[in-house]
């Protein structure tokens, strides 16, 4: 029997089927699309099997699935290893073409050589496209051509190429819905897929909380934040859209989310700095890296409030407030002087929005050992932090419940901490 003809559109990082490049491509195909989601066991062998990130793909799948249900298609859902799925997929099915948008990540880059390979050898066409950043890594570079390493100006030619485009385009695949497969497949239960349902929640986004940005940012307690950071790593919410809206009406907030593209294209340009100081000057700095004193960062028990309630929140709900990741992080590089890449790891572990350039880059920001990072002789006072930004103690109590019963006493001195730090980083910096 013939098989009919169909395309793929592979989803990864963009778990919406509104404002979708890749989608709205594929679908002007002339051949029915299947929408395919591979969980893939590369990344999910290395996970805890009530991982809430699993969970909120999941749900935000199933609302794709439901979606789809309403134009009498559905969501092809496999598990395994990339390529061993799309081999399977080649001899079910009459693929002609496969689109996907791109992902700027070393791992994903090297999976989608493989696959694209893969598919070329089988004569099959495959489409990538720009849909997870406004302006990719070769978009927006110095006069010579090479990426920038600063964000100021990179932020000022950011800015200067997006204006001169008007906005951002956005895509309309809703009237195309008619050009999906109607094959019925069946949608697994999460079990299936050999995981089970976490307690820890992904928030729903809400820009209205972001209304005074710039004055309320950076106090905890007020919890007037977005909470976009996960829906933007995983693509349930269109950038184009977002930065549409910021530059309309939120250019503070429009300023992060310029710094999330910069350390997009620092990483695709400078693929070791996930494993190496940006700054290889630094690379001679002695850590202590002792393993108790990591242990109290993680568990939140190092007597600095500020510092013990961003890690109680991270570790109850996968979210830390911004501010504080800052202070925490300065304060595992600095007053502990454990390597930057063990913070990078937990929260990687820890955070819902944990995305690879943005977690690298502003450890080592924090660090002092990346592109346009703090300079290594400043060091937060954690006290200072507190009094300024959480006055009242409103965050810290409601993450340290025993905070007025007589709270533990900072395990290092700041002062002497400081004096430390600054004295090893001052003697590790290679000439």
């Amino acid at each position: 029997m013939t098989k009919q003809k169909v395309a793929f559109f592979w989803f990864r990082r963009d778990l919406r089927l509104e404002d979708n490049v890749g989608l709205f491509q594929a679908l002007q195909s002339e051949n029915p699309v299947i929408p395919l989601f591979i969980f893939d066991e590369d990344i999910l062998d290395n996970l805890p099997q009530d991982d809430a990130r699993v969970s909120f793909i999941y749900d935000s799948l199933e609302k794709i699935n439901f979606q789809l249900s309403e134009n009498q298609s559905s969501l092809l859902i496999k598990k395994g290893k990339t390529t061993a799925v799309w081999q399977s997929l080649l001899e079910e099915f009459d693929i002609q073409q496969v689109f996907f948008n791109k992902d700027y990540e070393p791992y994903a880059i090297k999976r989608d050589v493989v696959i694209s390979t893969l598919l070329k050898v089988n004569n099959i066409e495959a489409f990538s496209f720009k849909d997870h950043v406004i302006f990719e890594e070769k978009e927006i570079t110095k006069a010579d051509g090479l990426p920038y390493t600063v964000y100021t100006p990179y932020k000022n030619k950011w800015l200067e190429k997006y204006h001169l485009s008007g906005s951002a385009p956005e895509y309309d695949t809703k009237p195309l819905f008619s050009n999906f497969s109607k094959i019925p497949f069946e949608f697994p239960e999460l079990v299936q897929i050999g995981f089970e349902r976490s307690n820890i929640k992904v928030q729903p986004h809400n820009l209205t909380q972001i209304a005074n940005y710039k004055e309320t940012r950076d106090f905890p307690a007020l919890d007037s934040t977005s909470y976009l950071s996960p829906h933007l790593r995983f693509g349930t919410v269109s950038i184009r859209k977002l930065v549409n809206w910021a530059n309309r009406k939120n250019q503070t907030f429009l300023s992060e989310l310029i710094w999330r593209e910069f350390f997009i294209q620092i990483l695709f340009s400078f693929p070791n700095c996930v494993n190496h100081n940006f700054k290889s000057a630094y690379d001679g700095i002695q850590w202590r890296n002792n393993e108790e004193d990591f242990k109290r960062w993680c568990s939140g028990t190092t007597g600095y409030p500020m510092v013990d309630a961003g890690m109680r929140q991270l570790n109850e709900t996968g979210y830390m407030h911004n501010r504080v990741r800052m202070v925490v992080a300065s304060f595992l590089c600095k007053h502990l002087l454990i390597n930057w890449q063990w913070g990078e790891a937990y929260f990687a572990e820890k955070l819902l929005d944990f995305e690879l350039a943005s977690n690298v880059g502003n450890w080592q920001w924090a660090a002092g050992t990346g592109c346009d990072a703090a300079p290594y002789f400043r060091v937060f006072n954690p006290e200072i932090q507190q009094k300024k930004f959480d006055e009242k103690g409103i965050y810290i109590r409601k993450w340290i419940p025993e905070f007025d019963l007589g709270y533990n006493e900072p395990m290092v001195d700041h002062a002497f901490a400081r004096d430390r730090a600054i004295a090893t980083y001052k003697a590790g910096i290679l000439k």
